[in-house]
């Protein structure tokens, strides 16, 4: 039997304010940009050599001297720039001063400020150095390679990738595997970048994280060359947790993989929603890779996090952002390009 007109009428206009009712998918908040090829000329030895490490995105953040008491300074000498200073570094310095490590063990320490990772596996081969330019000055950050559908994502800090508000970073390579100026798995230039809404607009710092999709090299897939590591979303905070990166401030000088590891804390400043971890790596760290559910035999574990910050008033913790609902729309975004 046909409905009647009036009948057909009500049907669809229920219809129509039925979907009008359903809830909607959110858009994902994230900010992307083409990044312009580099040229294979650019990078040079002398001039990766001469690129500074960026700073701790928030090395310099204020501290009200009312939370002094709450988290009183570190007794050893830091890095971090007074908040007055908040220009970019000039120069580093003298290369060559890099904290010794003791001599490797059966495993590696489960609990370190910084200390050379010496028991290889595969972070050794996703973990890397990035070098950038912003607002033409040469810099460094780190990175690590991650598991996506496009098998050539990287992940890193978003201050390593755009400045805040400013503008992108240009000549953006990833190396993974470096050591000592070599590049044993080639370089990859990014090719289209990704960071949160919250970053762009307004350098927050509970979305410093940055996801790069890069080029292939040699026509292979980065994920398929040295492997990348798992990423991970609303874990349990408190987890026991590895951070590593290529600091390159003294007393280290960006040649070698470091890594901190123990058991994250919220922020105390309550500024952040950030997790701190006992942390000596200084600037040139930014971006590194924090893994939980870690294997110090394997290299393998769950991106977590990313070294973003530190408190001038506390040289001995790195703070990085939480990894929640809007780093995952980052991801999948991220992932499909």
């Amino acid at each position: 039997m046909t409905p009647s007109p009036s009948l057909a009428a009500a049907t669809l206009a229920a219809g129509l304010l039925g979907a009008l009712q359903a809830p909607v998918p959110p858009v994902a908040d994230v900010v992307e940009h083409v990044a312009a090829p580099v040229s294979p000329a650019y990078w040079t030895p002398e001039r990766m050599a001469r690129a500074i490490p960026i700073d701790l995105r928030s090395a310099v953040r204020q501290v009200e001297a009312l939370t002094a008491s709450v988290l009183p300074p570190s007794p050893r000498a830091g890095y971090t720039r007074p908040p007055e200073q908040r220009r970019r570094p000039g120069r580093v310095g003298s290369p060559g001063r890099v904290r010794q490590a003791a001599a490797p063990a059966a495993m590696p320490p489960a609990t370190t400020s910084g200390s050379q990772w010496a028991a290889g596996g595969s972070v050794t081969r996703t973990t890397g150095r990035v070098f950038l330019t912003m607002n033409g000055v040469d810099f460094v950050c780190s990175a690590s390679a991650v598991r996506g559908a496009s098998r050539d994502l990287v992940a890193t800090a978003g201050h390593c990738v755009k400045d805040g508000t400013g503008g992108w970073a240009e000549n953006w390579t990833f190396v993974p595997g470096y050591r000592q100026g070599r590049q044993p798995y080639g370089s990859y230039p990014a090719r289209r970048m990704f960071v949160a809404g919250p970053w762009s607009r307004g350098a927050d710092d509970d979305y410093d994280v940055g996801m790069v999709a890069v080029t292939t090299s040699g026509g292979r897939h980065l994920a398929d060359v040295v492997g990348a590591q798992e990423i991970g979303f609303d874990a349990r905070r408190g987890l026991r947790t590895y951070g590593f990166g290529f600091p390159a401030d003294p007393p280290y000088d960006g040649e070698r993989l470091l890594y901190c590891a123990g058991t994250p804390h919220g922020d105390p400043q309550r500024q952040t929603g950030d997790q701190g971890l006992r942390c000596d790596l200084t600037a040139g760290a930014s971006g590194g890779p924090w893994l939980s559910g870690f294997d110090p035999a394997t290299g393998r574990g769950t991106l977590v996090s990313v070294s973003s910050f530190k408190y001038s008033n506390d040289h001995g913790t790195m703070y990085g952002p939480y990894f929640g609902p809007a780093v995952k729309d980052l991801f999948r975004t991220a992932e499909r390009a």
